[in-house]
């Protein structure tokens, strides 16, 4: 020890059906590897070399992504950083920081919490009539109607709190009625919650549960008829102590209003379950957040000790005594990355391949129907695979010239040499798909060229 295990296989996912082109096929190839090392400052050696050789790969490919922050959800451990490529069509939605570094999954934003308020002086709570108050912009509605006024302007929906009743299982436990405290203006992320709550699955309590507990009144649970019995309340972290809310009154068509925080309820414990918004505030003071959508390429963990302890794995140490070796996971999707490329770098031609992972490293087109052309197209392909690069050749004689340059745009190699009309003056085109460029060369120049662009 430290030892790091490896695989590069192809693996497969239980889809109903595969979906987003090959992002979702149910067959795909991955690279995961583990370390085992004999502490957590081997775990974190181990981690940060994971982490810098996938730089190193991404960057190599030109790829453009972002390391963000995310939960270790099913797998557990201690840390946990996902490789997010951008891209409008990915299926995972991260955020970034306008004054930072900062990203992160939307699962793992952690909400700037505002500072505890004075509760002495704050006006008493008072319960009242709401008869037409049934959403809350209708409650909205009827706190502004009474003139309502929270540090002394207009109410809010910033002001109002739902209440989300749910069903938390822990594993090998039985559900338990759970409430969750959100500000108005926002609606539960579902993602968010189950994964601030792993490994216990989460469900919105149904119908069924509301009549067995007849304290439950839909539309207008409060905060206080759930701490009355005995339910768990976990808090946005925006409901800290000397907050002053309008909320359910645990009676119909009631709502109570100056219900503050620490006076006249408290919370069991705060959660991230509210959705994240373009413009929130990034942490600690990195300006604000912006949302973006992101392929994930490469996922890796601190596992710690928590299937080496469950498989009861015990190594002899330097000082003969048996430990309980510490894991890390690091995957990385290979075939991803191919749909990545193309999305990040095709454009209206076609594809765009990097030089570092080509099919082919040049694609070589007869564009002259002259023998003494095709001749020297096809010794020029000789050449450059003799001189180590992998070569396509184009030498289909019934196909014109346009149909051959729009499929060399389509398949993009990156470099592409048309032995064409320039080519009775000693001249061949090379044309780079990736800058664009298109420039004469000699003929007789042109291996040595495309082996110093093609960076063989």
């Amino acid at each position: 020890f430290p030892v790091t295990l490896y695989q590069i296989q192809t693996k497969y996912r239980d889809e109903e059906r595969p979906r987003a082109g090959i992002l979702r096929g149910r067959e795909f190839i991955m690279k995961d590897s583990y370390s085992f090392t004999m502490d957590d400052a081997g775990l974190d050696e181990a981690y940060k070399a994971h982490r810098v050789a996938y730089q190193r790969i991404f960057d190599s490919l030109g790829v453009e992504y972002a390391i963000c922050a995310a939960t270790s959800g099913a797998m557990g451990g201690s840390a946990s950083e996902e490789f997010l490529a951008v891209s409008a069509s990915g299926e995972d939605t991260f955020v970034r920081a306008t004054d930072g570094d900062y990203a992160a999954n939307v699962e793992a934003v952690i909400t700037p919490a505002p500072a505890e308020r004075p509760i002495d002086g704050q006006p008493e709570a008072k319960v009242y009539d709401t008869p037409d108050a049934t959403t809350m912009d209708t409650l909205l509605d009827w706190a502004r109607s009474e003139g309502l006024e929270v540090d002394g302007r207009p109410a809010e929906l910033t002001d109002t709190l739902k209440c989300l009743v749910v069903k938390v299982t822990e594993p090998g436990g039985e559900p338990e009625l759970t409430g969750v405290l959100l500000p108005g203006d926002r609606e539960a992320d579902m993602k968010r919650l189950e994964a601030s709550l792993e490994p216990a699955v989460v469900e919105l309590a149904s119908d069924e549960d509301f009549a067995k507990n007849p304290f439950l009144v839909k539309g207008y649970v409060g905060p206080k008829g759930l701490a009355d019995n005995d339910v768990k309340v976990l808090a946005d972290p925006r409901v800290v102590n000397g907050t002053a809310w309008i909320t359910g009154a645990d009676a119909k068509n009631r709502h109570v209003a100056n219900m503050v925080a620490g006076r006249d309820f408290t919370v069991d414990g705060f959660i991230e379950a509210a959705e994240i918004r373009e413009g929130d505030a990034a942490p600690e003071g990195m300006g604000t957040l912006t949302l973006e959508r992101g392929i994930e390429i490469g996922h890796i963990f601190q596992l710690g000790r928590k299937y080496t302890e469950a498989f009861d794995v015990k190594i002899l140490d330097e000082n003969g005594k048996r430990s309980v070796p510490t894991m890390g996971s690091y995957g990385l999707g290979v075939s991803r990355l191919i749909a990545v490329l193309a999305e990040q770098m095709h454009d209206d031609k076609g594809l765009r391949w990097p030089t570092t992972v080509a099919p082919f490293d040049v694609h070589v087109v007869i564009a002259n129907k002259d023998a003494a052309a095709g001749e020297a197209a096809g010794s020029l392909a000789g050449e450059l695979d003799a001189a180590g690069l992998e070569v396509i050749f184009d030498e289909r004689p019934k196909v014109g010239p346009g149909v051959k340059f729009k499929d060399a745009e389509l398949l993009g190699m990156p470099l592409v040499v048309i032995v064409g009309r320039g080519f009775a003056e000693g001249t061949v085109e090379l044309r780079n798909r990736l800058t664009g460029e298109t420039t004469n060369i000699a003929y007789g120049d042109a291996v040595a060229t495309i082996r110093e662009l093609a960076g063989k």
